[in-house]
């Protein structure tokens, strides 16, 4: 008998794989790409979590990028929001749904999730579970070894493919049953539950619904939500300033066809990418916040370069700091 396990490389799914594991049933597991990972580095942390965890089990792992379609979901999800921009339903509907279809290509029988009952308030109670089997196509055909014993018996289960007996009761938020199993399998390497999907964020949420109100939004532009300090210029344009080293060279990298890079010269600070459309006066405001951000003693003024990437051709401001009140008021 054949599996897919949805697997981000948490304890729960990594339990819940091992759980069916024992019970001799075949797994392949798969994990979403989303681009949307909380550290900023989805390559580095859920996509590689995902694969320490398969290869600590044993089994294969398919790897599936939904970033294009999670992102269409996010500006008018069916089911509504979670915590901020989170279509958390919606989201799992999709997963489902691409999960059921690789099922049915490899010649799989069920789904199982590390899905844990309450465990979050808006997608893991009892109809918000039911609604996302229907939606997805999977009545009946998901199986959550974690809490099972708490709800109806699955088709895996009615059918005798699994042992019901052999499952778990666990509910809510406290973790303290799934430390005592990672204990039990001599599972110690997982990673801390903090962190996980950015679209939960209230920084990050407010500066990626900024975009919806006012352009068609791309990858590139998540990319970019994910550093700098972001502000409003007008309706048709926005800057977004470093706030570090580190993010003056991720946003430099970030840099596209017809983007504004603004420089400080002489002085040290941040670099800058606008975004839009920039009148003169946009580039002198920008200007002014960028100087606020840098190194000076607070007289006279600095000088801030700008260019219309990747043109030869570049401008000069030489303008005062911005104001602390008036930035405040720009920044998303």
């Amino acid at each position: 008998m054949r599996a897919i396990a949805l697997l981000s490389g948490g304890l729960d799914g990594t339990l819940a794989v091992k759980i069916m594991l024992e019970q001799g049933i075949e797994i392949t597991a798969v994990n979403f790409s989303t681009s949307l990972c909380q550290c900023n580095r989805q390559s580095d942390c859920g996509l590689s979590e995902a694969q320490k965890a398969a290869d600590r089990l044993g089994v294969e792992l398919k790897i599936f990028n939904v970033a294009a379609e999670l992102l269409e979901l996010v500006k008018s999800p069916k089911h509504g929001y979670g915590k901020n921009l989170n279509p958390c339903i919606d989201c799992r509907i999709l997963m489902n749904r691409k999960a059921k279809e690789y099922m049915q290509e490899i010649g799989a029988s069920f789904i199982i999730t590390g899905e844990v009952l309450g465990q979050r308030p808006m997608s893991q109670h009892k109809a918000a579970l039911r609604l996302i089997e229907k939606e997805s196509g999977l009545a009946g055909l998901i199986l959550r070894p974690l809490s099972a014993k708490l709800l109806p018996a699955s088709i895996p289960e009615e059918k005798g493919w699994v042992d019901r007996e052999r499952f778990l009761a666990i509910s809510g938020r406290s973790r303290k049953p799934q430390m005592a199993l990672a204990k039990k399998y001599q599972i110690g390497d997982y990673p801390s539950p903090a962190g996980g999907c950015l679209l939960t964020d209230s920084g990050f949420s407010r500066r990626l619904k900024d975009l919806i109100n006012y352009s068609e939004i791309t990858l590139t532009d998540i990319e970019l939500l994910k550093a700098g300090r972001h502000f409003r210029i007008s309706e048709r344009a926005k800057v977004v300033v470093g706030r570090n080293e580190e993010e003056n060279t991720k946003l430099t990298s970030l840099r596209k066809s017809g983007d504004i890079y603004f420089r400080p010269e002489g002085i040290k600070g941040p670099v800058a990418i606008g975004r839009g459309k920039f009148s003169q006066e946009d580039l002198q405001f920008s200007s002014r916040i960028i100087a606020r951000y840098c190194d000076h003693n607070g007289n006279g003024k600095i000088k801030i370069t700008n260019q219309i990437w990747p043109e030869a051709k570049v401008d000069l401001q030489q303008v005062k700091p911005i104001e602390h009140s008036q930035l405040q008021k720009l920044r998303l």
